[in-house]
């Protein structure tokens, strides 16, 4: 699923492309169709991210997508080709158009559904209105670990799998580390290594945690070969030796989802 950056990284995407122009809005596999015509032709006012949901602004209403596991999205310029009919959404103009397939979420609704969508997510580190402490008042009474809080939606808005186990390595924290025990000191420097993080992945459109000593050219280490792209320390690495220590990286099933960590690094 994508992280938060990507999902900004889209929102500014669209924006380029459409953002005060009236595009066509079309829906080829039928399911968008009846929104579709409502909005064709309406002005693209502008987009917002929150976390991993999107959002495209038009008169009085906002397309809300999440992407979810396989959600798709392709940007092009024109001519557009003929869609396929596994495409959800299409918008068009006389520049550019782009594809959206395979969304968990792509619906019309009002400003109103909208700020209730916003007031239950947590606090977004690519959000200039972020409240980082709103976080840290939940962490800090939860005896659940810290990665399962991370990867919670409604605790932290737009951090996955990859920042969750990045940010983590990257300050020595035990993932397994009971919210409560975090200290507001800890949680400040997570916060804003998420939030330069993060905001280094929208730039580059690809998630890079290493920090400069750690790169493959000052190590004299090969590149990292992975479908996710990127260098990192942990993610992904299971029984590799860490960059750091040496130690064995360990993986393990946590809420559903692969946890990565250094035993060598992040001590309990």
């Amino acid at each position: 699923m994508p992280e938060g950056h990507t999902i900004h990284r889209l929102a500014k995407d669209y924006a380029a492309a459409f953002s005060g122009t009236a595009p066509r809005v079309t829906s080829p596999q039928g399911k968008f169709s009846d929104a579709a015509a409502l909005l064709d032709g309406g002005v693209l006012h502008g987009t917002d991210a929150h976390g991993k949901h999107l959002f495209l602004g038009f008169a009085g209403s906002w397309i809300h997508i999440h992407l979810g596991l396989f959600g798709k999205v392709d940007f092009g310029g024109t001519p557009a080709p003929p869609p396929t009919d596994t495409v959800r959404l299409r918008l068009a103009n006389s520049t550019s158009y782009v594809d959206l397939r395979g969304p968990t979420t792509c619906a019309l609704i009002t400003d109103g559904e909208k700020h209730a969508i916003h007031g239950r997510l947590g606090p977004d580190p690519l959000r200039e209105d972020a409240d980082p402490q709103a976080a840290f008042r939940r962490i800090s009474r939860s005896r659940t670990t810290i990665a399962a809080l991370l990867m919670d939606q409604k605790v932290v808005a737009g951090v996955g799998n990859v920042y969750r186990a990045e940010v983590l390595f990257r300050h020595g924290i035990d993932p397994y580390r009971a919210g409560k025990d975090l200290t507001s000191a800890e949680w400040d420097a997570i916060w804003a290594d998420l939030v330069a993080l993060m905001r280094e992945g929208v730039r580059l459109n690809r998630i890079d945690t290493v920090r400069p000593e750690h790169t493959p050219e000052a190590m004299g280490r090969p590149p990292r070969v992975d479908d996710h792209g990127g260098e990192v320390y942990v993610y992904r690495r299971a029984n590799l030796p860490c960059h750091i220590c040496g130690s064995g990286i360990r993986t393990a099933d946590l809420a559903a989802r692969n946890l990565f960590w250094c035993p060598g690094c992040q001590r309990s």
